[in-house]
């Protein structure tokens, strides 16, 4: 079986992935593609993986865990999502690497399905923004601490993807920028589920809808719907262009309010982002869904 893990980060999606998946698991279902819903396996995924501490799990307990998740014999790839499979919060900035746990916790994953095909997806984002929501949903004593303790221009999403690779060599990796989600859902969905533009999907607007006016939902759903479109690349710029005129400024602008953190300091985190992203282009078993 494919077994697709969705495994953050955090202050990505929020579970988004998984929530407009699920729009579409009895489609999916008949298509032998299993979308469980986060109750059904998050609590055994964790038991297992406390039990088995990275040892590969034996054939009974895999096919514990599968029998557990998915219905039917004839399914052929099964997604799973976890925004603390790298980690929790709190992990992600320790030790001034962006989850330093990423190369143990990704081993433990894979080796709980030790004979079938694994594979990762994650959203990253900008640390110049990444680190600051981290930060804000943290109690001020931890906020502090860890503020003191972290250089943000140290944060490498390469050197990140490079561990996992090393933990796991056989396991390929999808991944996209978080800023770029709203153009891209729809090849997320479908990167994820392996489906092609043949098969309709349910809440590829997902992302949009809180970021744009009613007015300007309505008009991209109808739009889309109607619109002889060729493919990625023309939807992604019809979405654009929709974008454009309809977007809320409010809830697509960013506040980074944090001690010290300069505008200048800001622009060079995101240089210092723009060219760790054409590293990752060059990781080998690593695939960067761009605009």
């Amino acid at each position: 079986m494919q077994i697709c893990f969705h495994i953050g980060a955090h202050c990505t999606d929020d579970d988004q992935l998984i929530k407009s998946l699920l729009k579409n698991s009895g489609q999916l279902a008949k298509m032998g593609i299993a979308v469980p819903g986060p109750g059904r396996y998050r609590g055994l995924v964790s038991d297992a993986l406390v039990k088995l501490q990275g040892a590969p799990a034996d054939d009974d307990t895999q096919d514990m865990l599968l029998d557990a998740f998915v219905d039917s014999t004839d399914t052929g790839r099964l997604i799973l999502g976890h925004k603390n499979f790298l980690g929790a919060p709190h992990r992600a900035l320790e030790h001034n690497q962006l989850y330093h746990l990423a190369q143990r916790n990704t081993a433990w994953i894979r080796n709980l399905f030790a004979n079938h095909e694994v594979s990762f997806f994650l959203g990253l984002r900008n640390p110049a923004t990444f680190m600051p929501a981290l930060l804000k949903a943290m109690p001020a004593p931890e906020r502090a601490s860890l503020l003191a303790q972290v250089d943000p221009n140290s944060l490498r999403w390469s050197e990140m993807l490079n561990t996992i690779r090393a933990a796991n060599p056989d396991t390929p990796i999808t991944v996209w920028c978080n800023e770029d989600s709203p153009l891209l859902w729809p090849e997320i969905m479908r990167q994820i589920t392996g489906v092609d533009d043949s098969v309709h999907l349910q809440g590829t607007l997902d992302v949009i809808a809180p970021i744009v006016t009613p007015e300007g939902l309505a008009r991209m759903q109808e739009y889309l719907g109607q619109a002889d479109l060729s493919g990625a690349v023309e939807r992604r710029q019809a979405i654009s262009d929709l974008l454009e005129e309809y977007a809320i400024l409010d809830e697509i602008e960013e506040e980074i309010d944090l001690p010290g953190w300069t505008e200048p300091m800001i622009e060079a985190l995101t240089d210092a982002y723009d060219e760790d992203l054409d590293e990752i282009e060059r990781i080998e078993g690593v695939t960067l869904l761009a605009n």
